[in-house]
């Protein structure tokens, strides 16, 4: 029987399977869904894919650079003790390597690449029956660059890659290292949503107006907070963490620099984390004895 990806589509949403798992148990089932269900469960990946509805907040961001080429990558779990498990990091380096060798378009194609005889999705399906826990390979981004690349991983937490037209080497690490700890949102005030401004301009000309002064200083107070979160959310316009009286963009002007792109990866941003409530599931488990 063939089978199609509307097949392993549904296998998928029944289990939570991976796509690599799904398609060969139902190729080993002959497209007989239900008896795929029962031998994922007797070999084990069912176990895996009841984790997947957990939530992955913890994890690693690791950077592989080599000259002018810069891979950075975010592997989730559910704790910070399986991210400093060792199969997990091998798990990682195997995931950064596959990366910088075959060049995969996204994470799809990623975790269908062939590693030592298996997809990397079967790896990921084995790592997570071995440690017990959800396990993500969540995005990553692969820079080449005719410029000077720096990189700089803060722990494994917080990792950046920062592109430079000019400077040196020595520049772009401490760039990046400036960035992981300011957090810019993007170089330039000329890069910044008219969405963004029009939100933040509308909470300060909330706040401005309960000051009951008349409009027109209302108007100079929001303009001059404007102009100081624009400097706030820009690389250029943030005060460089090494020497806060100068600013970034003063500090690249005298090396002769200018940033033309970077990266900022910090782990779980942007997942929703689950808050567990020790009393509801005392009380939970005390109700099901």
């Amino acid at each position: 029987m063939q089978i199609t990806a509307s097949l392993v589509k549904e296998l998928r949403e029944r289990t939570g399977a991976g796509m690599m798992d799904c398609k060969k148990a139902l190729q080993e089932a002959d497209g007989d869904i239900e008896a795929a269900i029962e031998e994922m469960r007797k070999s084990g990946a069912a176990n895996a894919a009841k984790k997947a509805g957990r939530v992955a907040a913890e994890g690693i961001i690791t950077i592989k650079q080599t000259g002018n080429n810069a891979i950075i990558l975010e592997i989730n779990c559910e704790t910070d003790f399986v991210a400093k498990d060792e199969n997990f990091l091998n798990f990682a380096d195997m995931v950064l390597d596959a990366i910088d060798s075959q060049a995969p378009a996204d994470v799809d194609s990623l975790m269908s690449l062939t590693v030592a005889n298996q997809s990397l999705e079967e790896a990921n399906q084995q790592l997570i029956a071995k440690v017990g826990e959800k396990i993500t390979v969540r995005r990553y981004e692969k820079r080449s660059s005719d410029g000077q690349l720096g990189s700089y991983l803060h722990g494994n937490r917080i990792g950046v890659i920062v592109e430079l037209d000019g400077g040196d080497e020595g520049l772009a690490k401490d760039l990046a290292m400036h960035i992981a700890a300011s957090k810019p949102v993007c170089i330039s005030e000329d890069q910044v949503s008219q969405d963004i401004l029009d939100k933040e301009k509308e909470i300060f000309s909330a706040q401005a107006a309960e000051s009951g002064k008349p409009a027109d200083i209302i108007e100079k107070m929001v303009s001059g907070r404007i102009k100081k979160f624009l400097k706030e959310i820009t690389l250029l316009g943030q005060p460089y963490v090494k020497d806060p009286d100068q600013t970034v963009e003063k500090l690249l002007t005298s090396a002769n620099a200018s940033v033309t792109s970077f990266i900022r990866f910090e782990v779980g941003e942007g997942i929703e984390k689950k808050e567990d409530n020790f009393a509801e599931e005392v009380m939970s488990q005390a109700k099901g004895a």
